[in-house]
């Protein structure tokens, strides 16, 4: 789903961790990441970005899972998660697996990811009404 240009220029009050996944990983803020990686056109970017957290994979710092979705997917998802928050991973799965998407379903996944309860509160109130299936 995409937002609507008017709703995408509303700044919140606090910084999403798109693109700042690793460092917050790093740091122990952000228990889970998740990615799609495009399997028919891989995007180099999003490789090089993959690089950098399969350095930390193999030293220990990270969990990764790679899956595929849904049979006969154009992509996988990719999760990395802290020694510890793999649970996160398989509660992530279950999450995208169900029919639909509810305010509690999106409110769970901000709560997986790491976002804070303030904070999801402020996302729902703000781009909820617009990522929920009517």
């Amino acid at each position: 789903m995409t937002l609507s240009l008017e709703v995408e220029r509303q700044p919140l009050p606090y910084l999403v961790h798109t693109n700042r996944e690793l460092g917050l990983m790093l740091r122990g803020e952000k228990p889970l990441a998740r990615f799609a990686r495009e399997l028919s056109a891989p995007v180099p970017v999003l490789e090089r970005y993959f690089r950098m957290f399969d350095r930390h994979v193999a030293e220990g710092r990270f969990v990764k899972r790679t899956v595929m979705p849904y049979p006969k997917a154009p992509f996988q998802s990719v999760y990395y998660a802290l020694p510890g928050e793999e649970w996160r991973i398989d509660a992530m799965i279950e999450l995208l697996s169900g029919d639909g998407w509810t305010l509690a379903d999106e409110r769970r996944e901000g709560e997986l990811l790491g976002y804070s309860d303030w904070q999801n509160n402020i996302w729902i109130e703000r781009y909820g009404a617009t990522r929920v299936a009517s």
